[in-house]
């Protein structure tokens, strides 16, 4: 999981939702949107290569409906190859095996909202 600095700008890591429980998993999310003022919640979509739902995608999809039932906004994006490259940054930082286990999927994380925050950010294709 990952938050945005007030003005959208930054993502930071905050750590790893293990699943458990779906109603214990969606209350742990109301009580960090609350915490964080979420008013946006950015889920990334594990699509196949050729840009297909697979079942992943589709459990990903379910969950992020429940989200939306019980009233938060939900934004799906693209997160195809982020986990290939949090690996990559955190290899070129000479982190070791056991500790890129620990921390790939929050720097995942961090990669995902990045990324969507940055494409609000681009200016408007044409624009002068």
């Amino acid at each position: 999981m990952a938050v945005s600095d007030p003005l959208g700008i930054t993502a930071q890591g905050l750590g790893v939702l293990k699943r458990g429980k779906l109603n214990d998993d969606v209350e742990r999310l109301q009580a960090l949107v609350r915490k964080y003022e979420v008013r946006e919640i950015v889920v990334g979509l594990p699509r196949a290569l050729d840009g297909g739902m697979g079942p992943q995608a589709r459990k990903v999809a379910d969950f992020a409906s429940v989200l939306e039932r019980k009233g938060l906004k939900v934004t799906f994006w693209d997160e195809r190859f982020t986990t290939s490259a949090a690996e990559r940054y955190l290899i070129q930082a000479n982190v070791g095996r056991e500790k890129r286990r620990r921390v790939i999927d929050k720097l995942a994380a961090v990669l995902i909202l990045q990324s969507y925050l940055d494409s609000r950010q681009a200016p408007e294709a044409g624009g002068a």
